[in-house]
């Protein structure tokens, strides 16, 4: 299921009961947006957003359409009917994807997945014990775009207290990306940085988790877009060792051979023109 959510690097968050944010936020560096109609919308204005986020999508070109998700309520609230019933037509139309929050089985997701039809690209959110111990089911469960992570909700889950690197989750972040490569998913998309002032820190995220073979990550202001999208993209010195290691390959092919002091064989060539795909360049 190839689309531009699939690719995205930069998911960024606008409340759909703030419609005047929508263009704002289309226009900003995001790759993709996600209207959100659970957390950012207050428990007595749940109506009224779904039909502001009616409004805002009619608006939509179909491009912006493409780049925009929306995070509908878990399936055990009252608002969550409405929201599929809501969203059914709009993915019949493009809309880019659904993010599913709570994510806790395979079943849950077939179950929405049969709702909003087979066009549906659905992007689930492990945010509890449950939802880490089903990651592998869910990852593989029809329609599945793409895995992320909502850390925030699962240290809450957990009765954790991370501290500011989180080496505390570190198993659970090598658990998505596992499940993610197990079921030939991109790369997973890791959770926010709540600290919108803090860019240091979020580029120090944003590291880790392209360490951790994280793909993208979630955005709740338009200013973290942009440093989100540089790390998340292969450097200029990363993408000039690649050619020279491609290009070096095609006159030793088959066989290992040294490029800077040190041994290339398959595995390092293989690197190279991942490299150069993720740059979108020819050669890859």
């Amino acid at each position: 299921m190839t689309s531009l959510i699939t690719r995205a690097r930069s998911f960024l968050f606008v409340p759909a009961s703030r419609p005047e944010r929508f263009a704002k936020a289309l226009a900003s560096a995001a790759d993709a947006v996600i209207l959100d109609l659970e957390d950012a919308v207050a428990l007595d204005q749940k109506a009224q957003a779904r039909e502001q986020l009616s409004q805002g999508l009619a608006a939509f070109t179909p491009e912006q359409g493409a780049r925009a998700l929306v995070r509908i309520n878990p399936a055990d609230t009252e608002w969550h009917a409405d929201d599929l019933a809501l969203l059914a037509p709009w993915v019949a139309r493009g809309l880019g994807g659904v993010v599913v929050p709570k994510a806790a089985s395979a079943q849950g997701i077939a179950a929405l997945a049969a709702v909003l039809g087979p066009l549906a690209r659905l992007v689930p959110l492990i945010e509890s014990l449950e939802g880490l111990d089903a990651v592998d089911a869910i990852a593989r469960a029809p329609q599945v775009a793409r895995l992320s992570f909502g850390h925030l909700d699962f240290q809450l889950d957990l009765g954790m207290r991370c501290t500011p690197e989180e080496p505390e989750l570190t198993p659970v972040r090598l658990a998505l990306v596992a499940a993610s490569r197990r079921a030939q998913l991109p790369a997973p998309v890791d959770g926010v940085t709540v600290d919108t002032s803090d860019e240091a820190r979020l580029r120090a995220d944003a590291r880790r988790a392209r360490a951790f073979g994280f793909g993208a990550k979630l955005c709740i202001h338009p200013a973290q877009a942009g440093p989100v999208n540089e790390a998340f993209s292969p450097t200029a010195a990363e993408v000039d060792w690649a050619r020279r290691v491609v290009e070096a390959d095609a006159a030793h092919p088959g066989q290992a051979f040294s490029l800077d002091g040190k041994m290339v064989d398959l595995p390092v060539v293989r690197l190279a023109r991942q490299t150069l795909a993720q740059a979108g360049l020819v050669g890859a």
